[in-house]
């Protein structure tokens, strides 16, 4: 008797772990059934506004058409010009709801037709004309670009924009040879530390680079001379250089548009390609706007031939997206990796940040507390405090509005680095 009870148990237990392990297959199988293999994570933007606009989504991931590449994503670069879309203050741009992003690093997981240059599995990065902060691009072949081996996903993506819109201004733009000098404004952001790596290439060039005091002592061996954004910079360089100096890069347009002019020797260029004064509370001001234009310098241009002075302006989205300057900045992007691969230049990456952290990433832009670049890394996953703030929506994008505004007084989490 003891025999037959011994062996129904048996039988019993086999059959419940049989069972077990069935309900795991079952679930397993529903779980891989729920997952669409043709959607994708990617960061929505509602409406221009405030930091609430934001979401985390699933959309219908793209597939590549004729002479486009398929990037799945891993890594994003995010910029000032990020948070002035977001805010609505650029010119002509596309009606949300919409994905921002125009840089980003990744694997090539496709290729459209007649498509050529590149193969399944290359790593590389891109401008994309929006639509970057996602799991999955296409973007024309034109504007891709294969990563030097040594380069990690993060530092490719905070390359392309940067240091081309750097190496343009001071080689193209105001022609930079050896000896000469530059006023970087916001020196401690990701264009000025391109700025500052690729002037270090030139012999003998001089850097004055303005940034807020508690970036000094961060970048202080990346330039020659550092001031204050606050103070009478325009005084403390003429202390150095009485002439003044041969190239001033300005970001922020403003009243340092009628400074930078005037600090410029005969043949200087002044070069303007950000108009970031504009930008002060979390979403757009049209009195910000208003001061901004009211502080620019009202240039004569027989002022300029008098005193034998440049003003230019520069957009490198302009011209690849609207001026057909592909194949141009594809030359830029060729003397540039040829710079890295000689260790001459190389990204500084300021903090990384999960998708679903797009929201304080971009706060920490707004505060301009970065140094380097911001990286929004898709495979990193957010901390629980900020995860909850990402809750998934439509397509649409569509969210409940915040009653009490777009946030302007609400308690930032902590960020990350």
């Amino acid at each position: 008797m003891a025999n037959v009870t011994t062996d129904s148990a048996d039988i019993a237990e086999e059959e419940t772990e049989h069972m077990i392990e069935n309900n795991f297959v079952v679930e397993a199988e529903n779980v891989a059934s729920s997952i669409d293999p043709k959607e994708m994570r990617a960061v929505i933007l509602a409406g221009f506004g405030g930091l609430n606009k934001l979401r985390v989504t699933k959309k219908t991931m793209p597939e590549p058409q004729h002479g486009e590449v398929k990037i799945r994503v891993k890594a994003c670069g995010l910029n000032f010009v990020d948070l002035m879309v977001r805010q609505g203050n650029i010119d002509s741009p596309p009606k949300p709801p919409l994905i921002p992003g125009f840089e980003c690093s990744g694997i090539v997981e496709s290729i459209g037709e007649n498509t050529h240059g590149f193969e399944i599995g290359d790593r590389v990065m891109a401008f994309v004309c929006y639509n970057a902060w996602a799991e999955v691009v296409c973007t024309p072949v034109d504007y891709v670009y294969k990563m030097p081996d040594k380069m990690s996903f993060q530092e490719a993506a905070a390359f392309s924009l940067n240091y081309v819109a750097a190496y343009m201004m001071l080689f193209e733009v105001a022609n930079l040879r050896e000896g000469m000098s530059v006023l970087v404004h916001s020196a401690g952001g990701s264009v000025g530390q391109a700025v500052a790596q690729l002037c270090s290439s030139v012999p003998n060039v001089t850097v004055f680079g303005i940034a807020s005091c508690s970036k000094h002592v961060a970048i202080r061996d990346s330039v020659t001379h550092i001031f204050d954004r606050n103070a009478d910079y325009v005084q403390e360089v003429k202390k150095i250089s009485p002439e003044g100096v041969d190239i001033v890069l300005d970001c922020l347009s403003g009243e340092h548009n009628g400074k930078g002019l005037a600090l410029l020797k005969p043949l200087g260029a002044y070069v303007l390609y950000g108009a970031s004064n504009m930008v002060t509370g979390e979403t757009k001001s049209f009195f910000s706007i208003a001061k901004s234009w009211w502080q620019v310098e009202k240039v004569n241009p027989f002022k300029l031939y008098e005193e034998n002075k440049v003003m230019a302006g520069f957009s490198l989205l302009n011209l690849l997206f609207k001026q057909g300057g592909g194949v141009r900045v594809k030359t830029v992007m060729d003397k540039l990796l040829s710079l890295y691969n000689q260790g001459r230049i190389k990204p500084v990456v300021d903090s990384l940040w999960a998708l679903e952290e797009v929201k304080e990433a971009m706060q920490r832009i707004h505060d301009r507390g970065n140094v380097g670049k911001l990286i929004l890394d898709i495979e990193k996953s957010p901390t629980p405090l900020m995860a909850n703030d990402s809750t998934e929506t439509s397509e649409a994008g569509e969210e409940e509005e915040d009653p009490e505004g777009d946030n302007d007084n609400k308690e930032r989490m902590p960020f990350i680095q």
